[in-house]
């Protein structure tokens, strides 16, 4: 299992302090944000910020984020551009793009018009960049994009396989109502569980989200294992949004606990 963390998980910590961890963790890389109460790499500067990850051994597997991507206008399109430019800087593999999730634009037809307006307007700054952009499906009911399957049919529509990866955020596809995985289409997985047993589906949101192990409700190990027999062998990153997780007063500790837990998970699921 290739493990990654997102800022996210643990927003309190400062870039290098969030490097620290991650190497220490073990993990392949990071995915830094541009979204939480922080400067996007502390205010160093993206090729500073990229080398001293690559001296912690680590690589910047994502940059996040533009929203919402599938709201294209001239500022979205400056938006891409200017992420585009950072992750080429810092060497960052990936951009991300999240789509519009208030309750607008949901209906059928203008939703996947919309998004496919969006992703031609990204493609040729993808292909100049030479950078892959990961599009997230958000399984919220008020989100305007929540089929893998309708992301995956209306990039191979223009052409956009070589550029666009889908993201599997396991949290997200059971919200969705599951279905398929693409596995060779994915370019990350984002992890997190579920323990409160009193949410059904509908109620559950970002806050509850919290690091892995036996109360889990949203059958991760289940889905990482699907995913990885299928084929993918791309990072796992643990993306928490928990206030519980966020004040944890020992990261490594809980993470390093979770992580075991899965990869024991896992290879009981393959015995």
């Amino acid at each position: 299992m290739q493990t990654a963390l997102n800022h996210m998980t643990v927003p309190n910590l400062g870039y290098v302090s969030f490097l620290e961890l991650a190497a220490k963790l073990g993990c392949v890389g990071v995915e830094v944000r541009n979204d939480i109460a922080r400067t996007l790499f502390d205010d160093l500067s993206p090729e500073e910020a990229g080398r001293i990850a690559s001296d912690k051994g680590l690589r910047l597997v994502g940059l996040s984020q533009v929203y919402p991507f599938n709201d294209w206008t001239p500022d979205r399109e400056d938006a891409v551009k200017s992420l585009l430019a950072t992750a080429k800087a810092a060497g960052a593999e990936t951009i991300s793009l999240i789509p519009r999730n208030d309750g607008t634009a949901l209906g059928n037809g203008e939703r996947q018009a919309n998004l496919r307006v969006a992703l031609k307007g990204v493609l040729p700054l993808l292909q100049d960049a030479e950078i892959t952009a990961l599009v997230e499906p958000l399984g919220f009911q008020r989100s305007s994009l929540r089929s893998k399957t309708e992301l995956v049919e209306t990039i191979a529509s223009i052409g956009g396989q070589d550029h666009f990866k889908i993201v599997h955020d396991t949290f997200h596809h059971t919200l969705a109502d599951g279905g398929p995985i693409y596995p060779e289409m994915t370019g990350i997985i984002h992890i997190s569980a579920v323990v409160d047993p009193k949410l059904t589906l509908a109620q559950m949101e970002d806050e509850h989200r919290v690091l892995i192990d036996a109360r889990d409700r949203l059958g991760n190990v289940e889905q990482i294992a699907a995913l990885i027999a299928a084929g993918y062998d791309g990072p796992i990153s643990y993306e928490c949004f928990s206030p519980e997780t966020h004040a944890l007063e020992d990261p490594f500790l809980e993470i390093k606990r979770s992580f075991d837990f899965i990869s024991s998970q896992l290879q009981a699921h393959a015995a």
